[in-house]
């Protein structure tokens, strides 16, 4: 990747990491007191998952990357997230490695594995539409 689109790939990273941010504490501050913490939590998972895919989607519209540079920035994207969650939040943050880990726990609940997929696939090409039947609109 060239060094300028590199930037700009590792700004976008940097608003999404921002949307991850305000995200938590609103979820922390404001959804889990009204709907309890596993809810906030899957709630919030979903809502940064949607805020990933528009600003991949935004970004892919804006630089017009071909497929492998589209593949090399979701790899990045997933590098950045997956580092940051454990490196900030054991080193950082104080977080247990045993709490971060059981986050990875779907089957409890967590949808945290969902974060760094959204930042893998977000940026790829999305299937062609299906084609419509013959005479029919």
């Amino acid at each position: 990747m060239r060094r300028r689109f590199l930037s700009l790939a590792v700004a976008c990273w940097l608003l999404q990491l921002a949307c991850a941010v305000t995200l938590g504490a609103g979820r922390q501050l404001v959804l889990a007191p009204l709907i309890g913490d596993m809810a906030a939590r899957a709630a919030g998972t979903l809502t940064l998952c949607l805020a990933i895919i528009l600003l991949a989607r935004r970004f892919v519209d804006r630089h017009r990357p071909s497929p492998a540079a589209r593949l090399g920035v979701g790899v990045l994207w997933c590098a950045l997230t997956l580092a940051f969650e454990f490196l900030a939040g054991h080193y950082l943050f104080g977080t247990s490695w045993e709490v971060l880990w059981a986050d990875w726990n779907m089957a409890q609940g967590h949808l945290w594995p969902l974060v760094p997929a959204a930042t893998l696939l977000a940026p790829l090409p999305a299937p062609p539409a299906p084609r419509a039947a013959a005479g029919r609109p």
